[in-house]
């Protein structure tokens, strides 16, 4: 498929086939789209449980219970589910440890270059901490931009995937005890391939968009 056709083929998901199951070597793509995305400064500001054995999902499953039940058959019945967690907070030493993963992997001629990029990364963290209060929530936005491009990415090996805001976040936080480990879940995305039946297939039901003249400024 070119990417118009990725486009229109990929839509949320609602319903999966159950007898089809994503091949280990498809989920090592699934794997690599999620550690390659980018993040402002280089931030890396995640963590992704990857749920694939029924024991799994049940425990993913958990954050889908009470007011989110309606969310529980599309994680118990897809092939694979990851749960997008972000940081809470962040400080000097991990500033360093991304510092130190970008010279491990050659990409500093020297110190000082290194230390350039340190800088810059604890200046704009810092905007964030100090002067906009909102350094939480700045993570969890490069988090989402890891979202999107992995429900592209995905879409572009053939997978569905159904992506969760859904969810229990705290049943979640403490069922893979994430904010002990100085992380909070955010988004689930289901993975698999749709069910004949599912009635939100882009083969039962066009797409629908708002219209480019009323979208783009084009100057």
């Amino acid at each position: 498929m070119n990417l118009q056709e990725t486009l229109n083929w990929r839509y949320t998901t609602k319903e999966y086939d159950t007898t089809k199951k994503i091949s280990d070597a498809d989920m090592v793509e699934v794997k690599n789209l999620l550690r390659m995305s980018p993040s402002s400064v280089n931030l890396q500001p995640w963590h992704f449980i990857v749920a694939e054995t029924t024991e799994g999902k049940a425990r993913m499953a958990k954050g889908t219970q009470g007011f989110f039940s309606f969310n529980e058959p599309k994680i118990t019945n897809a092939s694979a589910v990851v749960l997008f967690c972000s940081k809470i907070d962040a400080d000097d030493e991990y500033y360093s440890h991304i510092a130190d993963a970008e010279d491990k992997d050659g990409r500093f001629p020297n110190e000082d270059i290194k230390n350039g990029f340190l800088g810059a990364v604890k200046a704009f963290a810092g905007i964030h901490k100090y002067d906009l209060k909102d350094l939480q929530h700045w993570m969890e936005k490069q988090v989402y931009l890891n979202v999107g491009s992995f429900l592209l990415g995905v879409a572009s090996l053939g997978i569905d995937a159904t992506p969760m805001e859904g969810i229990d976040v705290k049943a979640l936080d403490e069922e893979f005890g994430l904010r002990e480990k100085g992380y909070t879940a955010l988004v689930a995305v289901s993975l698999g391939y749709r069910a004949a039946s599912d009635f939100n297939s882009t083969e039962k039901t066009p797409k629908s968009r708002l219209p480019e003249s009323e979208i783009f400024t084009v100057i």
